[in-house]
């Protein structure tokens, strides 16, 4: 039935457009489609203006026969085959029976399934974006996009067009967002890492029973609120604070958005240290502290080494997290590609442009928007080599404590 519910409408339609007469059948493909919606709006008995024309009437008729023939051979189908797998369910069952290994056979197929999904819609995602990424560098040289150091992908459609300069080089976006992740990971890292050492290590169990739920509530606020937060409260302050000491401080400036991006992330940062930090075996910390050692030297040389991937891992998510942020960026960093270092000025990121280029009604064949998939590629290719990074530490230090 699950098979039939897919290819139903695709199979009815051919045979649909296959018995139309002559005359319809040399239409355009566009035209084609418009006819076959026409066919069904009259077998649905919904508004049409050519309800009156018989070739779209027999059409009509045609498609509702051909729908109910198919649905009753297919609940037909169900039925036997019911029948059938029942029957031979019954002969099966006897006492040399393998049951269980039938079923955990059964179930090794369908987690490898499982695994095969997740693999092929991650390849799926990787060749989509891959593919327009590749036409984009058709229209863009790759060196102009990797090295340029400006930003202005606004197109001109018209040769006499103003103000549309059409510069793709991607190092202004890219160092914004590096600018932002880098203020909030300073942030989010020492608060969330120590604030997890302290509620395993130091913290009552009563302490921790309430402080952990609280410090896991700033993971449920949305984005958006932050980026009130950030635009109403954070920039303003910074902006007076600057202005005060004679500073020229913008607006809206990369400061106040890594700032509160990294309050928004010290929960994914402390609640994962604390869970892998907390499952490190108490016997580990018992024989640390018989052979001599402080608390301090405990937590340092062998809770930490021992939690360390976990830890490692906290941080990945921390950074994809800032890496992918956009609502407090665009509210309190602004949309200016500005090629700086100085976290009082407006900056933009790669996923605020992405967010940009891809508002409204495009076409899919510009630059302009063709470019949103060339920066999601890089901020792809980013993550994995940042991945691989993290991945060489945590082995590094696992075969130094093993």
């Amino acid at each position: 039935f699950s098979l039939w519910r897919f290819a139903e409408e695709p199979l009815l339609t051919a045979l649909v457009a296959k018995n139309l007469p002559a005359e319809f059948l040399e239409l355009s493909a566009n035209e084609l489609t418009l006819v076959l919606n026409e066919v069904k709006n009259v077998a649905f008995g919904g508004f049409t203006v050519d309800s009156s024309n018989p070739a779209i009437q027999q059409a009509a008729d045609y498609y509702l026969s051909m729908r109910g023939w198919a649905r009753n051979l297919v609940s037909a189908i169900i039925v036997v085959g019911g029948l059938l797998s029942s029957s031979w369910s019954l002969k099966k069952i006897t006492k040399d029976l393998r049951a269980r290994n039938l079923v955990e056979s059964i179930g090794m197929v369908f987690l490898i399934g499982c695994s095969t999904v997740a693999i092929m819609t991650t390849l799926g995602i990787v060749l989509s974006v891959l593919f327009e990424a590749l036409r984009f560098f058709q229209a863009v040289p790759f060196s102009d996009f990797i090295f340029g150091l400006e930003w202005s992908p606004q197109t001109a459609m018209r040769a006499d067009q103003a103000g549309s300069s059409g510069a793709f080089g991607a190092v202004p976006v890219f160092v914004g967002t590096l600018l932002i992740a880098t203020i909030a990971m300073t942030v989010a890292i020492p608060i969330g890492l120590l604030a997890a050492i302290y509620l395993s290590e130091y913290a009552s169990t009563n302490l921790r029973s309430w402080a952990k739920p609280a410090l896991e509530i700033l993971a449920g606020i949305p984005t958006v609120v932050y980026g009130f937060f950030a635009a109403l409260t954070v920039a303003p302050l910074i902006r007076d604070l600057g202005q005060s000491v004679g500073m020229s401080v913008s607006s809206e400036s990369a400061l106040a958005a890594g700032l509160v991006m990294g309050v928004m992330i010290i929960p994914f940062v402390s609640s994962l240290s604390d869970d892998v930090i907390h499952a490190v075996p108490q016997a580990m910390r018992d024989g640390s502290l018989g052979l001599g050692a402080t608390r301090f030297e405990t937590i340092r040389f062998v809770v930490i080494p021992a939690a360390l991937p976990g830890i490692v891992g906290s941080i990945l998510l921390a950074v994809s997290r800032a890496i992918g942020e956009t609502m407090i960026v665009v509210m309190a960093a602004g949309l200016s590609a500005n090629l700086t270092f100085n976290p009082l000025t407006a900056v933009t990121t790669v996923t605020v442009q992405i967010v940009t280029l891809l508002v409204g009604d495009q076409e899919f064949d510009s630059p302009k928007t063709l470019a949103a998939f060339a920066l999601g590629l890089l901020l792809f290719v980013f993550t994995l080599i940042l991945n691989v990074i993290a991945l060489r530490v945590v082995r590094k230090y696992r075969e130094q404590y093993e």
